[in-house]
């Protein structure tokens, strides 16, 4: 039997696709590249609880005998385990799979909402629209006072900020934070691992979650753009 989602705290890459999540239209930003930006959700989310730690030439491996709980970190630690991997290698290993169940969590919590539809009134389809929750929009202004107040971030919300920079979707989120220039910049320096005094951690953490975001970043750039 599954385990039931809503008895686990939310994962990163969860908050992340949530925050992807355009209640206007339905749709999920950057759905091109999204599953390299989720697989570095769960590499990020693995560095930040103490799973994964760096080996020579930049590559990540599992920390023996300190695997994550729930079933979204675990076969990525799994995977990891087996032997050092680069990062984009892992992120290209990991992702793909992830935009599914982690969606069916979103809509088993109440996050995002299923509606029923027909379309040219003939086929039935399934539309998604905000949940009951409210929690995209705690995410959101979390993120907001982050980058466009200031704040001092909490290290899971720096990360969640580098990771939506790195996505290159933060222009589709004007309204609730505006794509200025001091936005932008810190963005970037969050991207760097400079999460200020607050967010300090180990500087290890900072440090492999920053190769996880700008590996995100190199891995979108690459790709063909339709």
């Amino acid at each position: 039997m599954t385990a039931d989602p809503r008895s686990d705290a939310p994962t990163l890459v969860e908050d992340l696709l949530l925050l992807l999540f355009q209640p206007a239209s339905g749709t999920i930003a950057g759905e091109n590249t999204l599953f390299y930006v989720l697989g570095g959700a769960v590499l990020a989310d693995l560095t930040l609880g103490e799973h994964l730690t760096t080996t020579d030439r930049q590559r990540v491996s599992s920390l023996a005998g300190h695997p994550p709980t729930g079933t979204l970190l675990r076969p990525a630690w799994d995977y990891l385990a087996e032997k050092p991997r680069g990062v984009q290698t892992a992120l290209a290993a990991i992702g793909p799979a992830l935009r599914e169940p982690v969606l069916e969590r979103l809509i088993a919590r109440g996050d995002i909402d299923q509606e029923p539809r027909k379309v040219l009134g003939l086929f039935r389809t399934t539309a998604l629209r905000d949940g009951r929750t409210e929690r995209r929009s705690r995410l959101l202004a979390d993120v907001r006072r982050v980058l466009v107040d200031g704040a001092e971030p909490p290290a899971r919300v720096a990360a969640l900020g580098a990771l939506l920079s790195a996505s290159g979707t933060l222009p589709q989120f004007h309204r609730e934070i505006p794509w200025t220039s001091p936005v932008i910049s810190r963005a970037k320096e969050f991207e760097q691992g400079d999460w200020g005094a607050d967010a300090a951690g180990a500087a290890v953490t900072r440090t492999v979650t920053a190769t996880v975001v700008n590996s995100v970043i190199v891995a979108i750039s690459v790709l063909p753009r339709s």
